[in-house]
């Protein structure tokens, strides 16, 4: 059945749902775009004079956000940053070092009007800036060059190199519950919630959201990779709203929230990557990052209590790859703050340059990418029908407004729409694993490492990765009885719809181990596993074979190697 719904997906050509541009909602969005940051800005104080409501407080506060912002200029400043930045934060510095002195009463409309202006130049840079004809040409850019490194690659004859022998279906599939998407793009507003493992993450969902048939989505993109200039053309292009990771004081993060739950009331589809940044462990996401995601909620309410009855749908997405550009440097900072909370700082060490290379490597490979669409959820994690009614676990179709109810009126609830939101991610969470797709090359990676974990069971995990390459090396008929082991615990966890598994991982074991080696980090230097010229397995990067490997971490595999 799999292989059958990845041809018909491959072949399917989706009808546009909106066939003018002018009719999206993003569109619309940044047409009244200074009207809609005023919106934000005001809002956002009133939200952070609910928050902090006593004078001294907010001057605490802003003093904070001043201090945290001078020192990210100082230590952490980024090519995109604006070119005033020291300037405005020093004078709001001694602004408010002026005010403390002052009475509460006397400093109140002073304090009033820094907020404001900070509120304001946040709402300003996050802000997106969707344009018609700046979204057609990315859009037609990224097809024609997508098609060209993929046919120039594939095919050696200069005459084959322009007749599109092979699509970008032919590399990127989409599977999964793509129809049931587009009917809740008509019926409500949608809310997609990604994997997210590579920067390419963002590019990839705005091409398979066209390919799709859906209007343009807003998202959330990281303003490290605004310093990519390629990337962030594409970025502006297609919807991306900015969101600082280095930035954690209270108007910074209110005003984010503020501009995302405003957005989603007023119809435009969005797209959150809820881990937060990209995983550097390689793993599925196991705990989310509620902020955002709690504005999906705070917008359903706030249309309910409007007296509209439009509905906000949260749909997973598994984003699945071979290989990820960036993996070295992500377990590297796993691998340096593990079993510590800490925040990471979004420094990318890779340009325009570096980009184009992986593009070319991948194309130029039989890589593919699958990404899968998950079932509809409402904003508490209740799953959906085709027609957008909400159902309990017996399948029974429920109201989602009673949630927001109480004493039979509807009421605000931060408390109770915070544990909603908890609800929610675990749902996301369920449901990231069901979806996720197994590759050839997830599982040779799983495997090879659980083999030299098993076989020195003595050592931790950092001991482990310091074992040189000559002590690590696996009978290749070893290796395959095990592969053959554990790739049918995967179809049994399949059948019991807790996975999904990728084409390419069926028929003989053998042709199936050599796919897997040839994809696995076929990017990187140092290739995370492959055959040496005995036949048996080994690896050139321990630490990058573990990235790989930690994609198939929490389904109880372990136990079969």
């Amino acid at each position: 059945m799999e292989i059958i719904e990845e041809k018909k997906n491959k072949s399917k050509k989706y009808k546009p749902i909106l066939d003018r541009i002018p009719d999206w909602p993003v569109y619309q969005l940044s047409k009244n775009r200074k009207e809609f940051i005023e919106e934000v800005t005001r809002k956002s104080v009133e939200r952070i004079h609910e928050l902090r409501p006593s004078t001294k407080q907010l001057i605490e506060d802003l003093q904070a956000t001043a201090y945290r912002e001078q020192n990210r200029i100082k230590r952490n400043r980024w090519r995109v940053d604006p070119k005033d930045d020291s300037r405005f934060w020093s004078c709001i510095k001694n602004e408010l070092a002026d005010l403390s002195a002052k009475d509460a009463e006397e400093a109140k409309p002073k304090v009033d009007d820094v907020l404001l202006r900070i509120v304001h130049r946040y709402s300003s840079e996050i802000a997106g800036n969707f344009k018609a004809n700046s979204y057609r040409f990315a859009r037609e850019a990224v097809k024609f060059w997508f098609a060209r490194l993929l046919n120039g690659a594939r095919v050696k004859k200069f005459g084959a190199y322009f007749r599109n022998q092979y699509t970008l279906r032919d590399k990127i599939h989409i599977v999964g519950k793509v129809k049931m998407l587009r009917n809740l793009a008509r019926q409500g507003t949608v809310v997609m919630v990604p994997t997210h493992f590579s920067n390419l993450d963002s590019i990839l969902i705005g091409w398979v959201i066209h390919a799709m048939g859906l209007p343009a989505f807003i998202y959330g993109a990281g303003l490290n990779l605004f310093n990519i200039r390629i990337i962030a053309y594409f970025m502006n292009s297609l919807g991306a709203y900015k969101v600082d990771r280095r930035k954690k004081n209270l108007p910074y993060l209110e005003t984010l929230k503020m501009y995302s739950s405003l957005a989603i009331q007023k119809g435009a589809h969005s797209i959150f990557f809820p881990g937060g940044t990209r995983s550097r462990s390689g793993m599925i996401e196991k705990q989310l990052k509620l902020g955002l995601l709690s504005t999906a909620i705070e917008a359903q309410r706030a249309l309910y209590n409007s007296g509209e009855t439009r509905k906000i749908f949260v749909v997973p997405v598994s984003l699945n790859y071979h290989f990820v550009l960036e993996a070295p440097d992500l377990i590297e900072d796993y691998l340096s703050v593990k079993g510590q909370d800490r925040y990471f700082v979004e420094d990318d060490k890779y340009g325009s340059f570096q980009l184009i290379r992986f593009l070319i490597k991948f194309f130029g490979n039989r890589s593919n990418i699958s990404v899968s669409i998950g079932r509809g959820l409402d904003v508490m994690g209740n799953f959906v029908n085709d027609e957008g009614n909400s159902l309990d676990s017996h399948g029974r179709i429920i109201n989602t407004k009673d949630y927001f109810i109480s004493s039979g009126e509807l009421t605000i609830d931060r408390q109770r729409e915070d544990e909603y939101t908890r609800m929610l991610s675990q749902r996301i969470v369920s449901e990231y694993h069901k979806i996720n797709r197994v590759f050839a090359s997830h599982l040779v990676s799983f495997i090879a490492f659980e083999m030299w974990q098993k076989k020195f069971s003595q050592l931790d995990l950092f001991n482990l990765l310091r074992l040189p390459e000559e002590d690590l090396e696996i009978d290749y008929q070893e290796f395959r009885a095990t592969f053959k082991r554990v790739r049918k615990q995967i179809y049994l966890l399949k059948e019991q719809d807790k996975i999904k598994i990728a084409s390419h991982l069926k028929g003989k074991s053998d042709l199936a181990i050599m796919r897997g080696i040839d994809n696995a980090g076929v990017f990187h230097l140092n290739r995370p596993v492959l055959k040496n010229k005995k036949g048996n397995i080994v690896t050139k990067d321990l630490s990058l074979l573990y990235y790989y490997h930690n994609r198939l971490v929490g389904y109880g595999l372990e136990q079969y190697i």
